[in-house]
């Protein structure tokens, strides 16, 4: 994985390839993990020695990836964990992959940085367009910070839902 700052990226949008679903382990916390047994059994699980993961199947692939004529889907669309919600997007309090002044977002007068996989094919390199900088770089923030569960520009077309912006995020207590 090789993170680039959001600064070097004109637009994103989930192409719906699957390649996240397929090249990455999903890290749960324990609240993702619960809801998921509830759901679907222990079976779709599995623990490592200090993480709790979204089981794969044989292929490596997520085992809730929906894969069918050359579009992908998420089985937990709706109830997706945090870490897929956020892919391919890393939202940090310190400039942990270079070239702070490029990742730096100020979001309410917090400093925060942003950074993206850039493995995803969703992405397009170059200036952020408007849309990109004023409303999807601050979903993705907004997820990353607990205030905003609800995907609209952070998913594919297929299956998105209406934004949600009921939860005040409380800076003091971190990140989630």
């Amino acid at each position: 994985m090789q993170f680039i700052p959001w600064k070097y990226i004109a637009n994103w949008k989930c192409i719906s390839c699957g390649d996240c679903c397929k090249l990455y382990s999903v890290v749960l916390n324990f609240e993702e993990w619960l809801g998921i047994v509830k759901n679907y059994g222990v079976e779709r699980t599995v623990s490592g020695l200090d993480k709790l993961f979204i089981n794969r199947n044989s292929d490596g692939s997520c085992s809730f990836l929906n894969n069918g004529s050359n579009i992908c889907t998420c089985g937990l669309q709706r109830r997706k964990p945090r870490a897929c919600q956020l892919w391919p997007f890393k939202v940090l309090m310190s400039p942990r992959f270079g070239n702070p002044s490029d990742a730096l977002y100020v979001y309410h007068g917090t400093p925060l940085f942003v950074y993206a996989d850039s493995m995803c094919r969703g992405l397009r390199l170059g200036r952020p367009g408007f849309e990109f900088a004023n409303y999807t770089v601050q979903e993705f923030v907004e997820i990353a910070v607990g205030i905003r569960r609800n995907q609209l520009r952070t998913t594919a077309e297929i299956g998105f839902s209406k934004p949600y912006y009921g939860i005040r995020f409380d800076w003091s207590s971190g990140f989630r």
